[in-house]
């Protein structure tokens, strides 16, 4: 609940602009901010009465120039007014109770209460009131304490011996909009004939949980009448005790109780007076004994495992579906309903293993590895075919046992060198070896080489280590700066596992008591018949020799290329001939088909692009017209559409185009779009134009009728 509270001073009138106040007390500066000007108090967040249902603060005027009290310190209480947002609420969710059979209207059965953390003492918030919802017509509730009581005559134990009741509580007085609550009252009818009382407990009931009342008749009233209940001898599973309200015996269980172990129960409770009148004590026994009889029933209670937890070892080397063990559960009921297995697979979460739903096998799914993990931890639930809601975990330990599959190898990285001047039989390297495997009566390795090695022994030490000892003395860098010595080490488990690692040792230089000087391999010195005049003459061919390349490299890169087709005579027009023959209407790779079908947007100079034509650049012929004026005047045309072009880029540009020039003495070559037939033309002069139209010449004039006769 957010609040704001105005806090009126007499000197807001005097001082209005140098006033300043100050908030201090419970919740000051968290809880509750003042506005220091105005004096307002804020509430910073939601209030709850029952977390604290009061603050007291404490408020100061000061000079906001001087901070001097203008005012003595005044102190006011916050209260927070209750608002109804708590439910009513039972002590327990399900009470026992019993009452003897043919009890008349109005027996007192139990008294069920509940609590409402609102105010009490405001408003209707807690205010209880008392309901029945389910038990009628057999029993009542009092509306203002709860007591619930018997409210139809001669109930029959013989009958019906066993009650539901519900009740709920409601406040606001039980009015519209109020919260409730509500709880279950097992009622059970107990015998009274032959002072034997018979009550039923359901197996589940908690330890100290109530399962039955019996009560004594005593005429007397007042504390004549108080009386005290107690079992004859004691008993191991139940308790009863005095309700000093009502006078009756309260029988409550000590121990857990079980079904399928024993179902009935027997004992004798005695009930005494516990005022006794010192003028009537003789001669009269103020006390009573009765039979009390309990009934176990049965509830449906989940699958129990004959083991907690599961123990089970397998080997490394398993394969996939390979047995594991076998889990049991049994339903502790008296039907003894079958179970059904199953893995937590949040348990499992690689998937390792399964298990049968029916007899609880369990499998792997994939090959173990010992050495990626030594245990495995999963858990089956065991649940009932019939009710799934009744399930029971089990924790199954898996130790995956070791198997021999790795072989042994060097425990480190050995930095290992030889003296040149050492002597024979001298201790050079110490080896030792690990394996990851973990036998069941530790590790032996041993350790060999090749035994014709000429430089190096080895002499195994018995305690999983080897001596490297050199085997002659006299080691030369110059003839050689390294060694790799091959060590077998193999282990004595089985099946023998036996690994090759090398053991680099190095040449080098060491002084007179055996420390290394360096390791570098020495220089040579030169041979004496190579003189240094020698070599540099060697050094300048090489050099000059490398000049040579680059120079000839360089110059093939400078070097033009070629055209595909060289002229052999300056001609300005060339029949390009690219000798194929088309494949007809359905070729389509040859040629654009869309040129042929709209002849006025085909590309002078677009080469077919499947080969290689004979002549890569057509020459053109120089125009018969004098100074070139019609190529003139087409360029300017061209340049001044450019110019006038609004698309055009606004930077210099190439622009390419086909001109024929008009005027050709050849005209045109082409037989498309003629009207005329071969006939009507003379191809003789064909013969005229030179060597370029030879070829044609002799197709057309060949083809000639006058020719043919």
């Amino acid at each position: 609940m957010f609040t704001c509270i105005t806090w009126y001073w007499s000197l807001l009138e005097l001082r209005d602009g140098n006033v300043k106040y100050v908030l201090t007390g419970d919740g000051a500066g968290t809880l509750f901010l003042i506005d220091e000007k105005s004096g307002d108090i804020h509430a910073t967040k939601r209030l709850d009465r029952e977390e604290k249902a009061m603050y007291t603060l404490v408020a100061k005027v000061l000079d906001r120039n001087t901070n001097a009290e203008l005012e003595p310190d005044t102190e006011f209480n916050i209260k927070i007014h209750d608002i109804n947002d708590n439910a009513p609420k039972f002590a327990k969710e399900i009470y026992f109770a019993s009452v003897p059979e043919m009890s008349e209207v109005g027996t007192s059965v139990v008294t069920v209460t509940a609590s409402d953390a609102d105010d009490q003492t405001y408003g209707n918030s807690a205010k209880l009131v008392y309901s029945i919802l389910q038990g009628q017509p057999y029993f009542s509730v009092d509306s203002e304490n709860g007591t619930i009581k018997t409210a139809l005559p001669g109930m029959d134990r013989e009958v019906k011996e066993n009650y539901q009741v519900v009740i709920q509580a409601k406040d606001m007085a039980g009015q519209m909009g109020g919260l409730s609550g509500t709880t279950t009252v097992s009622i059970t009818l107990s015998d009274v004939n032959d002072n034997s009382f018979r009550v039923t407990a359901v197996e589940s009931t908690e330890i100290g949980g109530a399962i039955g009342r019996i009560k004594a008749d005593d005429p007397d009233v007042g504390r004549n009448a108080e009386m005290e209940y107690s079992i004859v001898g004691g008993h191991d599973m139940f308790n009863i005790i005095t309700d000093q309200t009502t006078q009756e015996g309260v029988i409550v269980i000590k121990k857990a109780l079980d079904y399928e172990s024993k179902r009935d129960y027997e004992f004798r409770v005695e009930v005494r007076n516990t005022y006794l009148d010192a003028r009537f004590i003789h001669g009269l026994q103020f006390k009573d004994y009765a039979t009390v009889k309990v009934t176990v029933e049965d509830v449906d209670e989940p699958p129990v495992f004959t083991r907690n937890p599961y123990i089970i070892e397998v080997h490394e080397d398993t394969a996939a579906g390979s047995f594991v063990g076998v889990v049991s559960a049994r339903d502790p009921d008296a039907d003894n309903k079958p179970v059904k297995y199953s893995i937590d697979r949040h348990t499992d979460l690689e998937r390792l293993f399964n298990i049968d739903s029916v007899n609880g096998t369990i499998t792997t799914l994939k090959a173990l590895d010992r050495e990626m993990s030594k245990w495995h931890n999963i858990s089956v639930v065991a649940t009932e075919i019939n009710n799934p809601r009744q399930t029971t975990r089990v924790p199954v330990f898996i130790k995956v046992l070791d198997v021999n599959d790795n072989a042994p190898e060097f425990a480190m990285s050995y930095d290992t060198f030889v003296c040149e001047n050492v002597k024979a039989g001298q201790l050079i390297q110490t080896i030792s070896a690990v394996d990851t495997d973990e036998p069941l009566v530790g590790h032996k390795f041993v350790f060999t080489i090749s035994a014709t090695n000429p430089n190096f022994t080895i002499v195994d030490r018995e305690d999983n280590t080897a001596n490297i000892l050199t085997r002659r003395g006299g080691f030369s860098r110059r003839e050689m700066s390294m060694y790799f010595l091959p060590v077998v080490i193999s282990d004595n488990d089985y099946p023998i596992q036996s690994s090759t690692s090398t053991l680099i040792v190095r040449v080098c230089a060491c002084d007179s008591r055996g420390n290394m000087q360096s390791c570098n391999p020495e220089v040579l010195p030169f041979s004496d018949g190579l003189t240094t005049g020698a070599l540099v003459a060697i050094l300048l061919c090489v050099i000059i020799l490398l000049m040579i390349v680059v120079l000839f490299a360089a110059l093939r890169r400078q070097r033009k290329k070629e055209p595909l087709i060289i002229s052999k005579e300056d001609v300005r027009d060339n029949v390009v001939s690219y000798n194929d023959e088309g494949g007809g209407e359905e070729d389509t790779q040859a040629f654009d088909i869309g040129t042929l079908r709209n002849p006025e947007v085909m590309d002078a100079n677009k080469l077919r692009r499947d080969i290689i034509p004979e002549m890569l650049f057509p020459f053109r012929r120089t125009s018969p017209i004098k100074d070139n004026t019609d190529v003139r005047d087409f360029i300017n045309g061209r340049l001044q559409e450019n110019d006038t072009d609004p698309t055009a880029p606004p930077y210099d540009s190439l622009a390419t185009y086909a001109y024929e020039g008009s005027g050709s003495l050849a005209e045109s070559l082409s037989s498309l779009e003629s009207a005329a037939t071969e006939g009507d033309h003379d191809y003789d002069y064909l013969s005229n134009w030179g060597p370029q139209f030879k070829k044609l010449a002799e197709m057309y004039i060949g083809k000639s009728p006058d020719r043919e006769t």
